[in-house]
């Protein structure tokens, strides 16, 4: 009897094993990004650091792999490469949907909410009461909060909920909320409609209204989402950060994530100009936010997706996936601020072997294994283009085109691309630096490409389906081939395969 025990607990672990192996191995999994296990996700959510851990909670529906009645998911990482997902976070109720959101480390126990030393985390979200909406109130839309005491993973909402309330504007959502050292006070800032808000508060749960940005820069009928106010040392000068989603409307068409710098006084956010500048020229980083409580270091993380096709695109048992974690800073480049973002140094962690190749022939293909790391760096930057494909023919084209003064990312033969007309086609980048040497890094997923050029001046992010992972490489019909490659493999970010 306890023989035929032990069998059956062996075959049973097996057929769990069987089962939870190809979780993170199957078709079109990305192997370097995180995406959940089964169902829906969208915006990141309550991005925050505590007690050595990364969290991140995003826009979830597990029921389904298009949009539903939203949750908080949740994950966790401790290099920000290696993520493991955790329970659900918040679930709706009688208030509505979790919409976006975010959560800081209230280490002044402001809230109240801290007990026997515990320091509280504070999340703030947006609850969309479909029920309302349905009946047509402008009023649908208001800020909640919720707490824990045990470093993030089980959380208490509120029993004062709402704790701001929608000014009858139909879009009152997606609040980022950060401590404002100078005046002990905490700001919170969201998207109302055709224009951003600002509020403050002592302690987390009354909010005051400072005062409103942006009335007059958005194209009348379209809604910020996802605003996140930032700031940085620029030269001994505080430059802050503004940066908002607009769907549609962006460079691509759909979604895409602008910016604009300026100085904050605690009350008011004054622009330095009013040119709009885009965090990525791709079409697939949306929503993005930082991290809160990191420090002067300033994390920033996107969707990797475009409301163009998010829900069309092919998809198994889960739907969309996000970018890499970016190491956010401000330049001046002639008197104007830019942003700059290249990939968290914990990327390095997932590098298996390096190799470079100098002087390749155009003809010559070069071989790899799994997710890469390409680095080219010019001298004297000149046109060029490199091709990533597989054995099906399939391919996705990188470079830079010296007549638009633009790198390019070509994913017209990528893959499949019939679930939207628009999803194929060449997407273009202006060119922000204005030196004659360039550096290039190209991240390559088996559903994605991220581009980081002039140390991360011009950024682009697009994804694709291809029937097979791209493992070849080979040098595009330009006048002047790239002299020298340096080509990363990365391991997968899934352990095991799990």
């Amino acid at each position: 009897m306890r023989r035929m025990t032990c069998l059956l607990i062996f075959l049973f672990a097996g057929l769990l094993n069987t089962h939870a192996q190809p979780t993170y191995q199957v078709s079109l999994r990305p192997q370097v990004h995180f995406s959940p296990q089964t169902g829906w996700m969208n915006d990141p959510n309550g991005l925050v650091y505590f007690k050595d851990e990364y969290h991140m909670f995003f826009q979830y529906y597990p029921d389904s792999t298009v949009w539903g009645p939203m949750h908080w998911g949740h994950a966790v990482s401790k290099d920000l490469m290696h993520w493991k997902q955790e329970p659900i976070a918040l679930y709706p109720d009688s208030l509505g949907y979790i919409f976006s959101g975010s959560a800081v480390v209230d280490e002044r126990n402001t809230s109240g909410f801290g007990k026997n030393g515990n320091i509280p985390l504070v999340a703030v979200f947006t609850q969309h009461d479909p029920a309302g909406e349905k009946a047509g109130s402008s009023r649908f839309q208001n800020q909640s909060i919720a707490y824990s005491l045990d470093a993030g993973m089980n959380w208490v909402k509120y029993a004062g909920n709402p704790v701001l309330k929608s000014p009858a504007i139909k879009d009152f959502r997606d609040p980022k909320v950060s401590w404002y050292p100078d005046q002990k006070k905490w700001m919170l800032i969201l998207t109302a409609g055709d224009r951003i808000q600002f509020y403050s508060s002592a302690d987390l749960k009354t909010w005051i209204k400072e005062s409103e940005f942006g009335v007059g820069l958005i194209q009348p009928g379209r809604v910020w989402e996802c605003p996140d106010l930032v700031s940085f040392d620029v030269d001994g000068k505080k430059v802050w950060l503004l940066i908002v989603s607009i769907n549609p409307g962006g460079p691509q068409g759909g979604s895409g994530t602008q910016y604009f710098t300026g100085s904050f006084d605690g009350h008011s956010f004054t622009l330095f100009d009013t040119i709009t500048r885009w965090i990525d020229y791709g079409s697939d980083d949306y929503a993005g936010v930082t991290f809160s409580h990191t420090g002067k270091e300033k994390i920033f993380l996107g969707w990797m997706s475009n409301w163009l096709y998010a829900t069309k695109v092919p998809a198994l048992q889960w739907r969309s996936a996000m970018t890499l974690p970016r190491t956010l800073n401000i330049k001046n480049i002639g008197g104007s601020y830019y942003t700059i973002m290249e990939p968290v140094d914990a990327l390095e962690k997932l590098v298996t072997k390096n190799k470079s190749y100098s002087h390749i022939p155009t003809v010559n293909q070069i071989l790899f294994t799994g997710p890469a790391r390409f680095e080219i760096s010019l001298s004297n930057l000149y046109a060029f283009s490199l091709v990533f494909s597989n054995a099906a023919g399939q391919q996705v084209t990188a470079g830079y085109n010296e007549e638009k003064n633009a790198f390019f990312i070509d994913r017209t033969l990528a893959g499949k691309s019939d679930f939207n007309t628009q999803f194929a086609g060449i997407q273009y980048a202006p060119r922000i630096a204005q030196s004659n040497n360039s550096k290039i890094i190209l991240i390559l997923d088996n559903t994605s490409i991220e581009m980081f050029a002039d140390d991360g001046l011009t950024n682009m992010t697009e994804i694709f389906f291809p029937d097979q992972p791209y493992n070849i490489l080979q040098q595009g019909t330009t006048r002047k081939p790239v002299e020298d490659i340096k080509i990363s493999e990365l391991s997968s970010i899934w352990v095991s395969g799990k």
